[in-house]
C-alpha cells in the first residue's frame, strides 16, 4: 500500500471517507490532508497520536493487521520481515527492515516528533508511548544509530523526500560537527529542522543550508539549538 491508501483506508474507517471530518480528527486542515494524499504522505507521529488502536507497523508499511491485537500467522524462523529501498550517503542496496522487540540486540526505536526533544539532555529519555516501533536494520548495525524519525517537508529534496525515515546520531559534542553533512538539528524557535551544516560568518552562529535551492541558507543562533543529530542514513519509500 502507498502512503495514499493507507490515508484513504483511516478516512473510511473512521469518518465514513469524509476527509474534512478526518481533518478535524487529525487536527489539520482538509487542505492540508489534501495535499498529504496529493504528495503521497503524511505525519506518522501524528496520525499514530489521534487513531486510536491502529498498528504502528500497519501505519508504517501497510502492510499486515491495521489495528493493535489482531494475530497474525506467524512467519517461521525468525521476526516478520519486510523490504524496503533502502540508501546511504555510501551506496545503495536493498535491505532488510525487520520488526523488533525493544530488548532485541540492535533495536533502532523510530520515534514520533515529540520524542526527539529528549536528544537534547544528556540522558535521551525517550518516552515508551513516543516510540512508534523498534527495528533493526542490518545496514545501520555500526552507524551508531540512537533513532529514526520520519521527514517532514521538502527543503532537502533531491537528497530526502517527505516521507522518508532518517537514521540519526546524537551529537554530545559540537566538536564533532561533520561540516556539511546533513544534520538534524533541534532548536526553539523552528522545531525539528533537517539542514546541512556549515560555518557561519556570523558570531555563535552555525549556517544551515538546504539542498532544495528554492530555500536560501540562514543562520542559526547557537544559544537557540537544543540538540543536533547527524544523519547517517535514509530509507527511502518508492
Amino acid at each position: 500500500m502507498t502512503k495514499s491508501d493507507i490515508l484513504n483506508a483511516l478516512i473510511n474507517h473512521y469518518c465514513k471517507g469524509h476527509k474534512s471530518q478526518f481533518a478535524k480528527k487529525l487536527g489539520i486542515s482538509a487542505q492540508g490532508l489534501s495535499t498529504w494524499i496529493s504528495r503521497n504522505t503524511f505525519d506518522i507521529g501524528l496520525v499514530y497520536s489521534k487513531c486510536e488502536n491502529i498498528s504502528a507497523d500497519w501505519l508504517i508499511t501497510g502492510e499486515g493487521e491495521m489495528f493493535k491485537g489482531v494475530q497474525q500467522a506467524p512467519i517461521a524462523g525468525s521476526l516478520e520481515q519486510q523490504r524496503y529501498t533502502m540508501r546511504s550517503y555510501k551506496e545503495s542496496s536493498v535491505q532488510v527492515f525487520a520488526n523488533a522487540e525493544k530488548e532485541a540486540p540492535g533495536a533502532i526505536p523510530l520515534v514520533s516528533e515529540k520524542a526527539v526533544g529528549g536528544f537534547a539532555n544528556e540522558h535521551f529519555s525517550i518516552q515508551q508511548k513516543d516510540v512508534l516501533g523498534y527495528y533493526i536494520i542490518p545496514q545501520f548495525k555500526h552507524l551508531g544509530v540512537d533513532f529514526m524519525i520520519e521527514v517532514t517537508g521538502d527543503s532537502m529534496v533531491p537528497r530526502l523526500y517527505p516521507g522518508d525515515i532518517i537514521a540519526c546520531s546524537i551529537i554530545r559534542n559540537s566538536k564533532f560537527i561533520q561540516w556539511n553533512k546533513p544534520h538534524l538539528i533541534s532548536t526553539r524557535e523552528q522545531g525539528l529542522i533537517v539542514k546541512r551544516l556549515r560555518k557561519s560568518v556570523e558570531k555563535d552562529c552555525l549556517l544551515a543550508v538546504s539542498d532544495n535551492q528554492a530555500y536560501d541558507p540562514f543562520d542559526i543562533p547557537t544559544d537557540e539549538i537544543l540538540g543536533i543529530a547527524r544523519v547517517v542514513g535514509v530509507i527511502h519509500f518508492e
